[in-house]
């Protein structure tokens, strides 16, 4: 359903370096960059899915209360590299690994980058 997300960012050098190390774990890896902006696939999509932006307003980037962005994760092993990359990237924990209420097998963890902007990654598959 979702073609792309962005989240925004007030230094895009920070953010590049929090995003290649957070993302990798989930198969996602730097794609493309340009002026103002970073763009994250899995090798061999077609588009990059996942953009990091300075606004393109040039107010400051803000994140949205209540906005979680899921990100779906291989397996269990791999929301738990995702959040602790996250914090060993100054990421700040949502949410520690685990099973969550919505049903048997939600596996997720819940982090914020240096936006404030709230990221998940989710495993659906029992183990």
């Amino acid at each position: 359903m979702l073609l792309y997300t962005t989240v925004g960012t007030n230094d895009l050098a920070r953010a590049g370096r929090f995003y290649d190390t957070v993302l990798l774990p989930l198969g996602y890896a730097r794609q493309k960059e340009a002026t103002g902006e970073i763009g994250y696939a899995a090798d061999g999509d077609v588009r990059c899915r996942f953009w990091v932006v300075e606004p393109f307003n040039r107010e400051p980037a803000t994140f949205g209360n209540g906005v979680t962005i899921a990100l779906v994760a291989p397996n269990r092993a791999a929301v738990d590299a995702f959040h602790a990359a996250a914090l060993a990237a100054d990421g700040t924990d949502e949410g520690a690994p685990g099973l969550r209420p919505f049903h048997a097998s939600f596996y997720a963890a819940f982090v914020r980058d240096h936006d404030g902007n709230k990221l998940a990654a989710v495993c659906e598959n029992p183990e």
